[in-house]
Order: structure tokens, then sequence, then C-alpha cells
């Protein structure tokens, strides 16, 4: 049977494994799974395998399967494995992708070639304005957005003098640039330092101390801001300074961080406590499967598989049919983990941010709280110049 099966397919120009995978939905998931920040990635792989396990491991009828790879938070790599995946492996859909960097490397080229692009954390500007693609979705923001809203929240406050500090590549350059498109008050700092091998800040700290400003605002996700922290407090600044800050401090930062995070204000679209029932139950099978609280890295991957599911589900698994998948896409008809969720014109997301602060759930567990909104239903700055028919 076998035998004359294999024929047959060779007769049509097809293969074995061809035609097994017609027989899935397959999909590329690249993200950082070795070195400091491996961490990340792990979050977003057990992430990704709980809504595997949420859709009983299926997708328009058919069994899913993901191939992971490691962009060892680095361009060329990045760009390497979303090449193997597009060419060898044939994947329809590629997610994932933490570093903005790793993003612009990779996108582009995945996209022309019809492969469904999906950001699940990388929020570079690029792609939400004349960059924007009809095959490339954002399931996070831009880089802007969050420190936007940390900059109103300044605002609010009542802050008049900011001193600024951030790794120096894509991802931080945009996030203080956001701060600066809504902050009213003075810059009288700001620092780019090396990424990723900078792990001392001290002469970046001392500077601070000698600014006269009334709060430090960084952004250093990952290993970085662990140690960003540490120092911090060693500086002195605490307790002189306020710290805010976006990406430096959440679910896994804050076992290294520890007490020393209490009270560290920040800004964002997501916090575990959001009451919705779709965060209520990724929040609760997170906790019971892995005895921590998901990142918001890990809630962005969540939901790119949940919307992923949502388009293959409104296409009855025919992933041939890419203007009808790209449609559903844009309808986003799937249940947020955020809440309310929409694509803009660019297909990035048009959602709420709030004002969050680190403090302690019922258990006395540290984790990330969220308050009020800050910005509602906001656009990204860039989608004014992104040209994209729908």
């Amino acid at each position: 049977m076998f035998k004359h099966t294999t024929a047959l397919l060779c007769a049509l120009g097809l293969t074995a494994t061809s035609a097994v995978a017609q027989d899935k939905i397959r999909i590329g998931f690249v993200t950082t799974l070795s070195g400091p920040t491996a961490v990340i990635g792990n979050d977003m792989k057990n992430s990704v395998e709980l809504a595997l396990d949420h859709l009983g491991r299926k997708i328009g009828g058919k069994d899913v399967e993901i191939i992971y790879e490691d962009d060892q938070q680095k361009p060329d790599v990045g760009k390497q494995k979303t090449d193997k995946l597009v060419q060898q492996d044939k994947v329809p859909i590629v997610a994932g992708y933490i570093w903005s960097n790793v993003l612009l490397a990779a996108y582009k080229e995945a996209a022309d070639a019809g492969v469904f692009v999906f950001s699940s954390n990388a929020g570079a500007s690029p792609p939400a304005g004349e960059g924007c693609h009809q095959n490339f979705f954002n399931v996070s923001w831009t880089n802007d957005q969050p420190a936007m809203a940390m900059g109103e929240q300044l605002n609010q406050r009542g802050v008049k003098r900011v001193y600024l500090m951030a790794p120096n590549y894509a991802a931080g350059r945009e996030s203080l640039s956001g701060v600066k498109r809504t902050f009213k008050g003075e810059v009288v700092g700001e620092d780019y330092t090396k990424w990723p091998g900078q792990l001392d800040f001290s002469a970046e700290l001392a500077k601070v101390r000698a600014s006269n400003a009334e709060a430090l605002h960084v952004f250093y996700p990952g290993a970085a801001g662990v140690q960003f922290l540490a120092q911090y407090e060693q500086s002195g600044l605490k307790g002189k300074v306020p710290l805010s800050q976006v990406f430096s401090i959440d679910s896994l930062s804050l076992p290294q961080q520890k007490e020393t995070a209490l009270g560290v204000r920040t800004a964002g679209h997501w916090a575990a406590d959001m009451p919705n029932e779709a965060n209520k139950k990724f929040v609760g099978d997170f906790l019971k499967k892995h005895n921590a609280y998901p990142s918001f890295y890990g809630q962005q991957s969540y939901d790119t598989i949940m919307l992923i599911a949502s388009a293959v589900e409104a296409v009855k698994g025919d992933m041939s049919k890419k203007d009808d998948f790209r449609n559903a896409l844009r309808k986003a008809n799937f249940k947020s983990t955020r809440g309310d969720f929409k694509y803009g014109n660019n297909h990035f997301p048009i959602q709420d941010f709030y004002a969050q602060e680190v403090g302690k759930d019922a258990e006395g567990r540290l984790v990330v709280k969220n308050g009020a909104p800050i910005l509602k239903a906001h656009v990204d700055p860039f989608a004014k110049d992104c040209k994209m028919k729908w």
C-alpha cells in the first residue's frame, strides 16, 4: 500500500513529506533559546505550548507543528533561521522575534516571499510606517508606545526634569524617543549604552546623580535590567531620584530583583491581574504548569497563536487561501488576554496602555500590577505613513 501511495505521489511531482505537511499547520517560531536572554525565549515557548494545549493541539481541524529556531540574539543568525524556515521547511507562517534588530533583518524578505510573519514582541517602527507589509502582523506595539504612556505618567506625577537611559540599539533608541514624544518637561541627560555587552552602569549613574533630575527613566530588557536595578540601589539614588522603566522589570527578572523592584513604576498594555476571562485562563494555567507568572513576552506569544488560530479556522485549515487568511487576521476575531484588540491600517494593534507598578499578589509574590489607563485605544505614531490598502 505504501509503495503504491509513494509511486502515485512521485507521479504527481510530490513527496510523502509534502503530502504529510499539507495535513498539518506548520509554524516557524524564531526566538532566543541560548545565552543570558534565553529565559525570555523559553517563556515565549512555554506560552506557545500552553496556547496549543488550550486549542487541543489542533487548528482548523489539523494538527499543529511548531518549528522553534534559536536566533542567539544576533540579527544575522535570526535572518539565517528565518530563511531556513521559509526555504527549507517551507512554512507558511513565521512568528516570534524578541529583538527589533533581529526582526528588521528578517521580516521583509520572508513577507515578500508570501510567508505571513508575526512579531510577537519586537516593535521596530519601520514595519509600522513606510515599511508596512500586507503579510506582516505585529502582536505587541511599536517600541515608542509603552514609553509614550510612561512619558504621560511622568507628566501626571508632576515631574519637570528627567534623565533617560537605554541600550544603543533600535528598540532602546525608539523607546526613549517615545518618552520624549509625550513628556512635557526637560530631559536633563540622555545616555545610550553598549548592547548587549555592557552590564556596568556606574559611570552613567554618577551622571544621573549630578544632573539634578527629578526622575530616572530606563529601558533595559533581560539580564541588563537585573544588573541595572541592583546598581541603581547601590548607587544611593533609590529614594532620591525615583525610577520609572519599561521592560526592565517583569515576571522573569523579579525573582532576581526581589524587593529592590517594589514600588517601581512602569506602563504597559497588559498585566497578569487583568480581569478578562481569556487572561484568567492563560495566567491561571501558566501558574499551575510552571509555578510562576508569565511575562508580557509570553502573553504576546500566547495571543499570537490564538490570533493565527482564529484565521486558520476562518479558512478551514486551507493555507492556500492567502487573501482570505489575511482578511481574517485583520479582523482579529479572537479573545485577547489584554482585552480589547483590533488592528490599525498598518497591522499594528490599537489598544490601551496602563499605569503599572510592582507590588505583591495575595500570596506575597512580586508582580507587576495594573492601574488606570493612560492612553486609550492608542494608535501608534507611524500608522499615518503606511500606504497599505486593505
